[in-house]
């Protein structure tokens, strides 16, 4: 199993931009979640996603931060309100059958969190992070969007950071 999930969701400088891989402890993903948490880089360490100090989701998530932590209210919102919500969003999503109990342990994620560096509101980094795991999540397992789907939208939508 290799599935890929992406949510932007939310507004202002709490908005949420979660990019995630899901698949078997032995695949791709499996060795992509042991090397994310064994290689920290500076400002970027990764963690596990726990929903509470030793009450980590299943199936184990490893978030990656996607903007250089460098400040400590950016560690409290990455290693609050960030892990907190994503592995509150799995949890839901194990719970909801999103995704399969009977596969729980023998899969992980590896989640990629945008916060930005100007983001004040931890209630709202946590509600837009929790949404935007979930809805990556929902997608990845449904396989969402489709080849179709692309191909039909492709020229009629807009990034909302391109810029110009």
């Amino acid at each position: 199993m290799f599935l890929v999930g992406e949510c932007l969701t939310g507004e202002g400088n709490e908005v949420a931009h979660i990019d995630l891989m899901i698949g078997d402890k032995e695949g791709p993903v499996g060795s992509a979640f042991a090397i994310t948490l064994a290689q920290p880089t500076t400002g970027h360490t990764p963690l596990l996603a726990v929903i509470a100090p030793n009450l980590m989701p299943k199936p184990a998530t490893v978030i990656v931060p996607k903007v250089d932590i460098k400040r400590m209210d950016q560690v409290v919102q990455i290693f609050g309100s960030a892990q907190a919500a994503v592995a509150k969003a799995v949890a839901d999503s194990l719970a909801e059958g999103v995704i399969p109990k009977d596969i729980a342990e023998d899969i992980c994620i590896v989640c990629g969190v945008f916060i930005h560096p100007d983001a004040k509101d931890n209630k709202k980094i946590y509600e837009y992070n929790y949404e935007a795991t979930k809805t990556a999540i929902e997608r990845a397992f449904a396989k969402e969007p489709s080849p179709d789907k692309v191909i039909e939208k492709k020229d009629t939508v807009k990034h909302p950071f391109i810029g110009f």
